[in-house]
Parts: C-alpha cells; structure tokens; sequence
C-alpha cells in the first residue's frame, strides 16, 4: 500500500488527536513531553528555523509519524520522535518514515542557503531504562533500526535529555548522529549541537528552566560561551 504524507499544522490538526493517542501508547512517560508541548513547537516555526509534525497514512488511517526541528545555526535536524502504528503491517514503515522527515529538514536546509545538512541528531532511550524482556528487545530493535539508516551512537559524550517533568530528573539517554557531509562531527561540534538543541527546543520550546539546562550542560561537561 502506498503511504499518503500530510503535514500537521497549527492550521491543520485533523489527525492530531489520533497521533497523540499512538504517541502515548508508544513511549514511558520519563520522555513523553506534555501534548501542548507538540502545539508550541508549531509556533517555533521562523525561517530560517523549521519545525515539522509529518504523518503517514494508509486508506486514511494514521501509520506513523515523526517530528524534527530544523535549526539554522548548526545547519542540522533534531528528530525528536518517530513512531509507527504497530496494527499495520506495512514493510519498512519506519525506515520509509524516517527517510520522509529527513528530506522535509534537508528542504529547510537548502532554503537556508545550504547544499545539503551537515548532520541529523536524534536522541533513544538507553538498555539500562528497560523494565522488561520486550522493552529489552524493542530498545535493541531501535539500536539497529537507526544504524540501518545511517545513524551512529555518539560515544564522545554521556548525554543527558533535561527533565521533561517536574517529578522526572535528567535522563541518561544515548545521542545518535547521522552525518551527511564528508566529515565526520567532532566533539567541540557535537557540544555546540547540544547547546543549540538545548536553547532552541528545550528551554524555548518546552519552557524548561534555565537552571535545569545550564546543570545538564554541566554534568556533560559542556560550557556555554555565550
């Protein structure tokens, strides 16, 4: 079956709601941002910064969806979730998903001056968070799912996601990159990626405090010059 890709906007939010519902199903509520949070990230949408909530369907039926910000400074996408609805059985989904979103960043890339982006950052949940045997077995399926695709762990820095909720302190969570130039990232790079990822998503977008950002960037070691 093919997939049908829309967009969801602050414009358009017909399949919000069963996209939220998927969402709530498929992540522990350590990193599951408040809907509302979905609903600010539109507003962030300035160019040369982007933001896209992209959903895949099949005979009108939500098959997945991802969502990733654009961010012009580091010329470099952030995913901050993919999921697939695990009733349709529809092979390569996730891969057909991930390719999706990552050409809507490099669009916003190439509108930003650019030839293409230089990397795609995204972050997953570690072993060590598992509770079970099948979450065990799902984290692994993600490992190799996003090195299929392209993607690296980053092994430079023990990263930390800031906590999404007030009960939830920061969680340990294992940074992948995907680089798409020549060059590989390197560690002053990837700090700078983080900070940006940090300002421009986490502390403005989710409204986290600058006290939480600034101590995770201490804990990772990572000064923010400006």
């Amino acid at each position: 079956m093919t997939i049908k890709w829309v967009e969801i906007t602050e414009e358009t939010l017909e399949h919000y709601k069963s996209a939220m519902k998927l969402y709530d199903q498929a992540f522990p509520i350590e990193v599951r941002e408040p809907h509302q949070t979905f609903l600010r990230s539109m507003q962030y949408t300035k160019s040369p910064n982007n933001y896209h909530f992209l959903v895949g369907l099949e005979d009108n039926q939500l098959a997945s969806f991802a969502t990733g910000h654009y961010f012009a400074k580091i010329n470099a996408g952030f995913i901050v979730y993919i999921v697939t609805n695990p009733e349709i059985r529809n092979k390569g989904l996730g891969s057909k998903t991930l390719l999706k979103i990552e050409e809507l960043l490099n669009k916003d890339a190439l509108l930003a001056g650019n030839l293409t982006m230089k990397a795609i950052f995204l972050e997953t949940e570690t072993p060590e968070m598992v509770h079970t045997e099948k979450e065990k077995q799902d984290c692994l399926k993600r490992y190799q799912f996003f090195s299929r695709n392209g993607y690296e762990k980053c092994n430079e820095i023990s990263y930390l996601q800031p906590a999404l909720h007030d009960e939830v302190g920061d969680i340990p969570l294992d940074l992948f990159i995907k680089n798409l130039d020549i060059n590989k990232r390197s560690k002053d790079e990837i700090k700078n990626a983080i900070i940006t990822i940090y300002k421009e998503k986490y502390q403005l977008v989710n409204g986290i405090d600058k006290s939480i950002i600034d101590n995770c960037l201490k804990k990772m070691e990572i000064e923010d010059e400006e």
